[in-house]
């Protein structure tokens, strides 16, 4: 008996029949990975859009913030745990539910959607490590071609290892992340000046064309600083492989509940503390001037260390957020070649496909990032 439960453990030491599934280390680092693709550098202009409107639409965005977040991602897990297979993520579901057509218009849709994204990063973090240059080291910065193909080749370097390094490499960055959006915001509490309960600000506690507008605006930017759709296919195919089709749902749900606690409480503290900081005049100054909340805060209180955790904030979080996009666009990207290889038999080998998508990245991502863009 002892023989038989010991080969049937998976890789974490848990036997697949064991209902406990307590936490793990592997556990950690996709939670961490989730928040990883989530939160990036647009949490810095969360507060002005959050916060512009007064208190009410402050309260309904925290009030809204995890339902909304956990809700949609837990749908989009469980419709992934569906496949019969464990290898195959969302586009194997679709095969399987609606046909091939719909495999491949979802295909295309699904890789558009994220491969944009991963486009915007790879200009973010060009226009962000330029900016720093030039503003905070005060150097000449060189060439954007060679700053941006360096960078790409870096990040890119990472995913060679493979998902399990590169989501460790995510969830390092997360931590200095974290630490930094918590170290500001209790930074920031001697400095609360509580203006958003001034009678002009109170007097907005109705909903109101203003208040509606508000959440209006606010509402996409609250999905996007939480959304993290594109990783959530290999997040749930890697527990169907650790867990077992029995307890997939189980230790997915989990993971996914903690991330999204650990997003909204972190993110939340962050704005709360710079709200109570600044007026919402001064908030729809910092958003007329285009500039995130670190760094109006930076000019106001002459405070240069601001304009360099905004920096230091703003790399971190697309660098990681350019990783779990990747792992997304990768899977689909993968998925199609491998289709397109045994159709056409054209004999690539699995190294071959993944060193087809490493180049078409890489271009890609080098002739996005050489445009003058500030995303």
């Amino acid at each position: 008996m002892r023989r038989n439960s010991e080969a049937t453990a998976d890789p974490c030491g848990v036997a697949p029949n064991d209902p406990a599934l307590g936490w793990h280390s592997q556990d950690t680092v996709w939670m961490l990975g989730l928040f990883g693709t989530a939160i990036g550098a647009g949490v810095l202009f969360l507060p002005i859009n959050a916060g512009i409107g007064g208190l009410l639409p402050l309260l309904i965005v925290t009030v809204l913030a995890f339902p909304i977040t956990y809700l949609s991602h837990r749908a989009l897990a469980r419709f992934v745990e569906v496949s019969s297979s464990t290898e195959e993520g969302i586009l194997g579901v679709v095969g399987e539910q609606f046909g091939e057509t719909a495999r491949r218009l979802i295909a295309l849709v699904y890789f558009a959607t994220i491969f944009s994204i991963l486009l915007l990063y790879s200009i973010a973090v060009t226009n962000t490590t330029i900016s720093f240059m030039e503003h905070q080291l005060h150097m000449e910065a060189p060439s954007r071609a060679v700053v941006s193909i360096l960078l790409i080749l870096a990040l890119l370097a990472i995913v060679r290892f493979g998902q399990e390094i590169t989501m460790r490499v995510m969830s390092a960055l997360v931590y200095p992340f974290i630490i930094s959006l918590v170290v500001i915001g209790i930074y920031l509490i001697p400095r609360w000046s509580f203006a958003i309960f001034s009678p002009e600000s109170m007097q907005g506690l109705s909903l109101g064309t203003t208040t509606l507008m508000t959440l209006w605006m606010t509402l996409p930017v609250l999905v996007m600083s939480f959304n993290h759709f594109p990783i959530i296919s290999p997040f749930v195919v890697a527990q169907r492989k650790s867990y077992g089709a029995a307890f997939c749902d189980q230790k997915s749900a989990q993971i996914q509940r903690r991330a999204i606690l650990l997003m909204v409480g972190v993110v939340l503290f962050f704005v709360y503390s710079c709200v109570l900081t600044v007026s919402p005049a001064e908030l729809q100054e910092a958003k007329s001037q285009n500039i995130s909340i670190l760094s109006y805060l930076a000019n106001r209180f002459d405070t240069p260390v601001m304009a360099y955790l905004a920096t230091f904030i703003a790399f971190v979080g697309i660098n990681k957020s350019f990783l779990g996009h990747y792992v997304g666009a990768h899977e689909v990207m993968h998925d199609v070649m491998t289709k397109l290889n045994g159709s056409r038999r054209l004999g690539l080998s699995s190294r071959m496909i993944d060193r087809l998508i490493l180049a078409f990245t890489v271009s890609c991502c080098r002739v996005g990032s050489g445009w003058t863009s500030t995303c």
